[in-house]
């Protein structure tokens, strides 16, 4: 690539990623088309924002470390349950019709916005519930689900795992942002990146660009999160997750 192209992507990342790490998911929304626009196949372009994607976890859990404690107990569910649909779903893309999984996974995000929009007290404060050995086997086979689509499609997948964090088990938005950055960011794509390089190829050249927009786009994203506070967090993320489904659904349709 050259320097101007160059210029696009790490542009492209830092935007992506601010808002990404500020509402809880949705930097596949700039940054994967971005890169098939410039020419990698769908495959490697998938492979390569998945490589990018752990920076944005690494700098957004940069920030968020500092003031946030995460529980053991949600890590192992969001990980144990997640990450096998995550190499599933990995597995899975190659050989479904992306247009189709594109507009179903368009409408089911934007829907997700609609509802938050709907619920005005949504997530604003901690309230745990669902912690019975039912309540979490029952969330973990959710993440399963949510982990095989962010496998597959990466645009806005995080966002599902935000909303059902604070929707079956009671987090406040900002709680479930750190969850989803960390854990997500960082464990679940990083499992889809090995996948999918594993079976295809990854463009290496450009991912020094990628990465650098992602890990400052994380941190200084996850940093407004936490000074802004839960009325910040929900209107960006039903923000993000509209445009996140109007794009996946307008994508599949011109296709």
């Amino acid at each position: 690539m050259d320097f101007y192209e160059q210029g696009v992507l790490l542009l492209v990342s830092l935007v992506a990623n601010f808002f990404s790490a500020l509402a809880g998911g949705g930097a596949g929304l700039l940054q994967l088309p971005a890169l098939l626009f410039l020419g990698l196949p769908f495959a490697v372009a998938l492979a390569t924002h998945k490589v990018a994607s752990v920076f944005l976890g690494l700098g957004a859990t940069a920030r968020h470390l500092k003031s946030s404690t995460l529980s053991l107990k949600f890590v192992a569910v969001v990980l144990g349950f997640g990450l096998p649909g995550v190499v599933l779903g990995a597995n899975v893309i190659l050989h479904i019709e992306e247009h189709i999984a594109q507009f179903a996974l368009g409408v089911l995000t934007l829907g997700l916005g609609v509802y938050s929009w709907k619920k005005p007290q949504l997530g604003q404060v901690l309230n745990l519930q669902n912690q019975t050995f039912k309540g979490l086997m029952l969330g973990g086979g959710v993440l399963f689900l949510i982990g095989a689509l962010n496998g597959s499609l990466t645009s806005g997948t995080g966002l599902f795992v935000t909303l059902w964090l604070v929707r079956w088990f009671g987090l406040d938005y900002k709680t479930a942002v750190a969850y989803t950055l960390v854990l997500v960011g960082i464990f679940w794509n990083g499992s889809g990146a090995i996948t999918l390089g594993l079976l295809g190829n990854i463009q290496w050249d450009w991912l020094p660009a990628l990465i650098l927009g992602s890990l400052v786009g994380g941190y200084f994203g996850a940093h407004l999160a936490i000074v802004k506070g839960n009325a910040w967090v929900k209107r960006a993320f039903e923000v993000i997750t509209i445009l996140v489904g109007l794009a996946l659904i307008y994508k599949a349709l011109s296709n």
